[in-house]
């Protein structure tokens, strides 16, 4: 038996790199997977691919009403909510603050920041309903300082941060969990394409050659941290920020030339 047997998980920015892979993880551990985003089509081609425990949903994340439908959705197939993974985010084409437009900040923080408010909002009833659960907030390590050419996207997840901690606070209470989870430059869209055309791709720029691990990480690998996170087994925690980057924030590990010179 699945560790996720009979659950409800909800995965938002379901049909994407990681996304997708947090839905098949849950969905191998015997979860009820509620795929949420605005691909529809995606969504429910992964969804008949999986069979009768997957669902997709459409969901804007900014939308106080596609949560709502989410949300009831989710309830009337599968039973109240267990597992949000506010997933969906959006990163900013590189530009100095100057030369950044309001809008691309606004974007931003309405979908990464709001969007995992509202998100919240939506589920702590169904999570009391159903005994409790648990939420965890994808944030980034851009959480942990400043990137330059990144504000809109870096300020908003340290805004995660935050509003992590402060739901922790709010629903330790009636059972429910609440964790961000921060990874490190991970081979999806969001690294691999360009933010906007014209501009390049972060796997482009970004070389992990100085770092301890020298690669970039797999979907399946941030999937394996989040099912922990989310089960029995991390029980005790609650407001954590869970680090998976490879050695990033560590700064250049120390060579192999060096270490053959000591």
């Amino acid at each position: 038996m699945g560790r996720f047997e009979g659950r409800t998980v909800i995965v938002t920015g379901g049909t994407g790199g990681m996304g997708s892979s947090h839905v098949r993880g849950y969905h191998d551990e015997g979860a009820n997977v509620v795929i949420a985003g605005r691909d529809d089509d995606a969504g429910r081609d992964l969804a008949a691919r999986l069979g009768p425990r997957a669902l997709s949903v459409h969901l804007d994340v900014t939308s106080e009403d596609d949560w709502a439908a989410a949300v009831r959705d989710a309830e009337d197939r599968f039973g109240p909510v267990a597992v949000l993974v506010n997933n969906a985010g959006v990163q900013n084409p590189a530009a100095p603050i100057e030369h950044t437009e309001l809008r691309t900040w606004e974007q931003a923080f309405n979908v990464n920041v709001t969007g995992q408010f509202l998100g919240i909002r939506a589920v702590a009833p169904s999570m009391r309903r159903g005994g409790g659960g648990t939420i965890v907030n994808i944030a980034s390590i851009m959480a942990h300082g400043g990137t330059a050419y990144y504000a809109p996207y870096t300020a908003s997840k340290w805004a995660v941060r935050g509003l992590t901690k402060t739901a922790a606070l709010e629903l330790g209470r009636d059972g429910i969990r609440v964790n961000s989870l921060h990874p490190g430059v991970v081979s999806t869209p969001l690294i691999n394409e360009p933010a906007a055309a014209g501009h390049p791709a972060i796997a482009d720029v970004y070389a992990p050659d100085p770092f301890a691990i020298p690669r970039l990480a797999e979907p399946s690998e941030i999937t394996r941290l989040l099912l922990f996170t989310t089960s029995p087994e991390a029980s005790f925690a609650t407001g954590s920020e869970f680090v998976l980057d490879g050695g990033l924030l560590l700064g250049p590990a120390l060579q192999p030339e060096a270490d053959t010179a000591a």
